[in-house]
This record gives structure tokens, C-alpha cells and sequence, in this order.
């Protein structure tokens, strides 16, 4: 049975990813995050190491409460 993948949005910050799960960039390199291995991903487009977060939401000062929808854009 695959594991779940759950993210969590931090409050002013990043996500927060727990997988399994892997990531396909551009140029066709995979990077794979193991299971229980967290991973924080950028929110704020500041990070120097995107998609991953490098602290950067606190330096530019951004804010990006915990409010999620109850149901994803176009998921009806």
C-alpha cells in the first residue's frame, strides 16, 4: 500500500511536505524525497534555492496566513 503525501502550510512560511514523493524539475532531473523525510517548500518566491525554502520568508518580511479552502479551485 503507497504511503499518503501530506502538506502542511505553515503560517508566514513554507509547505511542508512528507512523502513519499519526488520532484520532476525543467530539464527532466528528479530529485526524490523519501518517506519521512520532511521537505519545506518555497510560498513567498524569495527563496535562492526554489523550489525548496531557504528562510527567506522571514528576511523580505512575508505573510501567508493557514487558511485553505474547503474545496480546491476546479476540483468539482
Amino acid at each position: 500500500m503507497p504511503e499518503d503525501v501530506e502538506i502542511s502550510i505553515w503560517d508566514d512560511g513554507p509547505y511542508e511536505v512528507n512523502g513519499p514523493f519526488t520532484i520532476k524539475c525543467e530539464d527532466g532531473r528528479l530529485v526524490v524525497i523519501e518517506p519521512g523525510e520532511p521537505c519545506f517548500l518555497c510560498r513567498c518566491g524569495g527563496s535562492k534555492t526554489k523550489p525548496f525554502c531557504d528562510g527567506s520568508h522571514d528576511d523580505i518580511g512575508f505573510r501567508g496566513p493557514v487558511v485553505a479552502p474547503t474545496c480546491a479551485p476546479g476540483s468539482d
